[in-house]
């Protein structure tokens, strides 16, 4: 009985460590993944806007004064997208710590020391990316 009860946790306990790890890979990856896609959707983003001028520009045979126009909306609108997203980051950063703590919580103390380490990692990538 004792045995069978000893296996019993003993599986429960790999199932959990399981679930955590993917857990963590699953933060990690996904950290790594939007760091790339950051850095060129930047890019992409001056792109599009650049397209989509053009676009309207050729669209509706604007005049130069229109296109200067339209060219200073956007940029204009491009600076509201930046004081938005400035506004909100602080909150998002908020829920990021939080989650983070939550995770770390359910981990060992080996697992904590790793998670920290992987976590600066990420964070050093995604500053490395803003400051682009």
């Amino acid at each position: 009985m004792k045995d069978k009860l000893k296996a019993s946790l003993k599986t429960w306990i790999v199932l959990v460590a399981v679930f955590a790890l993917g857990c963590i890979t699953g933060v990690g990856v996904g950290g790594v993944y939007r760091a790339k896609t950051n850095a060129s959707l930047r890019d992409s983003h001056q792109r599009d806007r650049e397209a989509m001028f053009e676009k309207i520009r050729h669209d509706l045979d604007l005049t130069d004064e229109q296109a200067k126009g339209i060219h200073r909306v956007l940029d204009e609108t491009a600076g509201e997208f930046r004081t938005l997203r400035s506004e909100v980051r602080p909150r998002y950063e908020e829920l990021r710590l939080k989650t983070r703590g939550r995770m770390r919580a359910l981990l060992t103390t080996e697992q904590q020391q790793r998670f920290d380490a992987l976590m600066a990692e990420l964070d050093a990538k995604r500053q490395n990316n803003d400051s682009r």
